[in-house]
């Protein structure tokens, strides 16, 4: 049996007689449970671990927003999570408190910027953005120290997709979706260390499905290796 097209991420071809013909044996690759442990393990330990060493940055990163801007220091939002459940993922505040009317109003008043907001779901020149230490946090990527909670409380991992609202998600075909939603979405990923935010849905879509079909451990460990250097280099990050 031959896979579709566009469908051999993630398998293993193997060659067998077939009653004297050459065949190809498509099997699809699952993940065995020792290693989904594993994973889970990981990312509780390495999480908890990070919490601790990171707690000065994180009180002084509020401290800097409460500073810079009127509101919480925290922000949260309901986003999609594994099997189609919504979770509440947390970042630091980086937008004003009337993010959302700002948006909407500088939209209307933008077509370039409506158009790279379908295409992308982010803006290069965002209106929203707290100056000076929201433009940081959303460059170094900082934001998302929060989401170290996500992945103690088992909403989410260090690796995997990424979290999108419903709004987002919903532009990608139905399978892609289903497809996305079997994995449990992560902090960093191998779209955050390929292409972040320069992806259009495209590139959102291939490299997630990559992601899912080809996961292990090694894979996992790469990208979080590769993670601090893409910080660093801010590439594709606003």
């Amino acid at each position: 049996m031959v896979p579709a097209p566009g469908r051999a991420d993630g398998t293993q071809l193997e060659l067998h007689d077939l009653g004297g013909f050459l065949g190809l044996v498509y099997r699809q690759h699952k993940p065995h449970p020792l290693q989904l442990a594993a994973k889970y393990g990981i990312d509780k330990l390495v999480a908890g671990v990070a919490l601790l060493a990171f707690l000065p940055a994180i009180l002084a990163i509020a401290l800097a927003i409460k500073l810079g801007s009127a509101g919480p220091a925290f922000y949260s939002q309901i986003r999609v999570g594994q099997d189609g459940k919504p979770i509440r993922v947390w970042k630091f505040r980086t937008m004003v408190l009337d993010a959302e009317q700002r948006l909407q109003e500088y939209l209307a008043a933008n077509p370039e910027a409506m158009a790279e907001w379908k295409t992308y779901f982010k803006l290069k020149n965002d209106p929203r953005i707290i100056p000076g230490v929201g433009s940081f946090l959303r460059k170094s990527s900082l934001d998302e120290l929060p989401q170290l909670f996500n992945v103690l409380n088992g909403t989410m991992s260090l690796v995997g997709p990424r979290p999108f609202p419903a709004y987002h998600l919903e532009q990608f075909p139905p399978a892609f979706q289903r497809l996305r939603n079997s994995a449990r979405p992560g902090i960093t990923g191998y779209w955050q260390i390929s292409a972040r935010s320069d992806g259009d849905l495209r590139v959102q879509e291939a490299l997630d499905t990559y992601y899912i079909r080809n996961w292990s451990l090694w894979l996992d460990l790469h990208i979080m290796a590769s993670t601090p250097y893409v910080m660093l280099a801010s590439k594709g990050a606003y």
